[in-house]
């Protein structure tokens, strides 16, 4: 299906483009002088667990855009602008992926061994969701910091986060070994939390 900047591939594949310029900006923060190591941790626990997936969530904020401009094509950095808070919802999920496979204690993800139970990994991996995390703000600062809406952005990854997180709490406290009792799986209680 066509879009009104062209194919839908063409907006997948000019997304991807993007993930390599905001990585390299993560790698190259003036913040934290990486270490060679460090860099190359980083960039590959970055490769294995953000773009892996099917990138719905981050392509919806630029198609959700196309549709407020109600037809018109996005100038390249509206595109890239919305791009990057896609894959800061990206980075989000991946985020969440990571320390919910630790605590789940699964072991696949998106068809490979999950990030934590990779060799020299282990739990490693927990620190590793937390700059996860820690990106989404630098990249925000990085891009809309002058813009007017930058601290509604902020305010409204918190939120998703706490809200995702309270969900998960539920989950969790409700599958403990020994307390499975399916009486705690009702409607009153998740409504609240959709």
């Amino acid at each position: 299906m066509a879009d009104s900047n062209g194919s839908a591939v063409d907006t997948k594949s000019r997304f991807v483009e993007i993930y390599a310029r905001l990585k390299s900006e993560i790698l190259e923060d003036p913040a934290f002088d990486y270490t060679d190591d460090s860099r190359q941790w980083i960039d590959r626990m970055l490769d294995y667990n953000v773009p892996g997936g099917k990138l719905n969530r981050g392509i919806s904020v630029v198609d959700s855009y196309k549709l407020l401009k109600e037809g018109s094509q996005l100038t390249d950095d509206e595109f890239f602008l919305s791009s990057v808070l896609g894959w800061c919802i990206e980075w989000l999920q991946a985020y969440f992926l990571v320390v919910d496979d630790i605590m789940d204690n699964s072991h696949t993800r998106r068809g490979q061994p999950c990030w934590f139970r990779l060799p020299k990994v282990g739990l490693i991996a927990v620190n590793d969701g937390v700059l996860l995390r820690n990106h989404i703000p630098r990249m925000l600062k990085l891009h809309f910091k002058e813009k007017p809406y930058y601290v509604d952005l902020l305010d409204l990854f918190n939120e998703v986060e706490f809200q995702t997180a309270s969900g998960q709490m539920l989950d969790l406290i409700t599958t403990h070994d020994g307390e499975q009792d399916l009486s705690k799986y009702n409607f009153p209680v998740y409504v609240k939390h959709l």
